[in-house]
């Protein structure tokens, strides 16, 4: 495939994670309908599992079972200047110009960096049993390597004692894109040496909080800044470079690796990546379009779990890059090894399905959410789960983003109703919940996201939250579905 073929499947990515959030309203069709989870295979056969249907035709998730939501440091923390924080790549890129909506920044986003008791008890009323979360790296490493900002690592130490003083259990992500823009000026991910300064930060954290985190995830999304970073330009770093791009997959991959090496080490916790996964069906029935889809499906996903689970990069994918690609030429001896050392769980997140019609392009099948490119289709939430787990073997799974923006609007009596948040969720973890009856080892779910927050390019326009954020004023208001989902909590199912 050419250069601009691959632009193309860049563009068409971005449309399938372009805020990089992803999710949608209820869906009803099949995936035998427009084709199978990656391309080319059939979806797994459903099998019975130690979960029962509830009473009145509800269904029960496993005993102990994970509920939980999630968040971003840039997205939710604010105090950008506070307390020895460093610049990150995302304070430089919201601060220029026409880069993000209303030219907003994350300056101070929710300010959970001042409000964040006030969060943990909304967390703990809400009923959650696990928070995701992800550390700054410039509130650690202001420059990016070094002597440790101490007043960084005495937040992240009080978050995570509130979450156990209220019965929360933290899953913390290392990385979630808010690179140091000091590594940045030093080249950024086309450095090899960045991968290597994210293992040495990986092992300050490790060692401040390990004994207190018992879930460790490495890069969030490495798919997201490759696209939207390097291959389209709409996320920092603003780069429009597709022979950069994929070098930058490749030093992402290295970082988890060395970051796992780096924990191993501390003993500390379990460790696994985040994967944005899409599943990516054939647009019509052509012997072409499932070529184009098995392709597709390459960049999308396999570049990803192939090297992490199987210790080799899809060879379709390396072909079509071509052995002079930066990316072929950067892969070193002992690389994919160190990359698929083995890791304790994997993180799935699922927003949207990719249809891709027999030249390499897509169409679109199913209704979108306010964000344009988010499709909604719950039963690929299904697809996805047991294709992993029928293709990578019973690595333990955990959901770690799942939602949608909806047009959240704070009514005169003081409610939210978004009731289509409602309907989204509920599909979703109805396709969850025949995912673990066909034997997929799912351990918990985190909606997308517990608070409103920063949406990367689209600003505050996005609202995503299980909980209303009055900007203005920061205050905090339970929407409906906030309700909806203690409920479900309460329960252990729907």
């Amino acid at each position: 495939m050419s250069i601009p073929t691959r632009r193309l499947l860049g563009r068409a990515a971005l449309s399938a994670t372009a805020a990089a959030r992803t999710g949608g309203r209820p869906g009803a069709a099949t995936a035998a309908a427009a084709g199978t989870a990656d391309g080319c295979e059939d979806p797994a056969e459903d099998t019975d599992a130690e979960t029962t249907a509830a009473p009145a035709g509800g269904l029960r998730f496993p005993l102990g079972f994970g509920w939980g939501a999630a968040t971003s440091a840039y997205q939710i923390e604010g105090a950008a200047k506070e307390d020895g924080r460093g610049e990150s790549v995302w304070d430089t890129f919201s601060r220029t110009p026409g880069r993000t909506r209303n030219g907003d920044t994350g300056d101070v986003a929710a300010d959970h960096y001042h409000r964040y008791a006030e969060d943990l008890d909304l967390m703990r009323d809400l009923g959650l049993r696990s928070y995701r979360f992800s550390i700054s790296w410039p509130r650690i490493l202001p420059d990016g390597a070094g002597a440790p900002n101490q007043r960084g690592l005495d937040f992240y130490r009080r978050l995570v004692d509130g979450l156990h003083e209220r019965g929360i259990a933290p899953m913390a992500t290392l990385f979630h894109w808010d690179l140091p823009q000091a590594l940045q000026d030093a080249g950024g991910w086309e450095s090899r040496d960045v991968a290597h300064r994210f293992a040495d930060y990986a092992e300050i954290v490790f060692r401040a909080l390990g004994d207190r985190v018992p879930t460790w995830l490495t890069i969030n999304e490495p798919k997201t800044v490759v696209q939207n970073g390097y291959l389209w330009g709409h996320h920092a770093p603003g780069r429009q470079d597709p022979a950069a791009a994929y070098l930058v997959a490749h030093h992402l991959q290295l970082a988890h690796g060395l970051a796992v090496g780096a924990l191993r080490a501390t003993g500390a916790g379990r460790i696994g990546p985040a994967l944005n996964l899409h599943p990516c069906y054939p647009a019509d029935d052509s012997a072409e379009a499932a070529r184009a889809a098995r392709l597709y499906d390459g960049y999308e996903n396999r570049l990803y779990l192939d090297s992490v689970l199987k210790g080799s990069y899809p060879q379709d994918v390396l072909a079509d890059l071509g052995a002079d690609s930066r990316m072929v030429r950067g892969i070193r001896d002992g690389d994919l090894a160190t990359i698929s050392a083995p890791v304790d769980l994997l993180a799935v997140q699922y927003y949207t399905p990719i249809y891709v019609t027999a030249d390499g392009g897509t169409t679109r099948r199913w209704p979108t959410s306010e964000a344009d490119w988010q499709q909604i289709y719950p039963d690929g939430m299904y697809d996805i789960l047991t294709r992993v787990t029928r293709d990578y073997g019973p690595i333990p799974l955990t959901v770690t983003e799942n939602g949608l923006p909806t047009p959240d609007t704070l009514a005169a009596d003081g409610t939210v109703d978004d009731t289509g948040r409602i309907s989204f969720l509920r599909d979703h973890l109805a396709a969850a919940h025949r995912a673990v009856t066909a034997g997929v080892p799912l351990e918990s779910f985190h909606v997308w996201s517990l608070l409103d927050n920063f949406e990367w390019a689209e600003g505050y326009d996005q609202r995503w939250g299980l909980v209303y954020v009055d900007y203005p004023t920061q205050r905090r208001v339970l929407k409906r579905s906030a309700h909806w989902y203690r409920t479900v909590i309460a329960d252990n199912g729907l």
